[in-house]
C-alpha cells in the first residue's frame, strides 16, 4: 500500500463522512437539499472507491474504508449529535479496529 493509495482512501473516507453527517442532518431537519448533498457525496465517494478497488483489490479497499468510517462516524455521532455507544457496541468498534490491523499484516497471498 503506497502513499497515493492512502491519500485516495483518506479522501474517499472524508467524503463518505460528509455524506453520513449530511444524512444524519437530514434526519433531523428533513430539508431536501441536505438529502441531495448527502447523495452527491456518496456518489463521489463511490467513484473514488472504484479507483481504490482497481489499485488495491476489492477486499482491502472496502474493508479499510469501512473500518475507518466505523471509527470516525462514531466519533462524529458522539461529538456532534450527542449519541453514545453501549458497551457491546464499543466492543464491536474495537473488534473492527483489530480486524483492520490483521488485514494490514504482511501476507503471502495476493491482494
Amino acid at each position: 500500500m503506497n502513499l497515493a493509495y492512502v491519500l485516495w482512501l483518506l479522501l474517499a473516507t472524508t467524503i463518505f463522512l460528509g455524506g453520513a453527517t449530511a444524512s444524519r442532518a437530514y434526519v433531523s431537519n428533513s430539508h431536501i437539499g441536505v438529502l441531495v448533498l448527502a447523495l452527491g457525496l456518496y456518489m463521489v465517494g463511490n467513484i473514488i472507491m472504484v479507483k481504490l478497488m482497481r489499485d488495491g483489490g476489492l477486499g482491502l479497499a472496502i474493508s479499510l474504508s469501512a473500518v475507518v468510517q466505523l471509527v470516525l462516524v462514531n466519533i462524529i455521532a458522539f461529538a456532534v449529535f450527542g449519541e453514545r455507544l453501549s458497551l457491546t457496541q464499543a466492543a464491536g468498534v474495537m473488534l473492527g479496529i483489530a480486524a483492520m490491523g490483521l488485514m494490514l499484516l504482511p501476507t503471502s497471498g495476493k491482494a
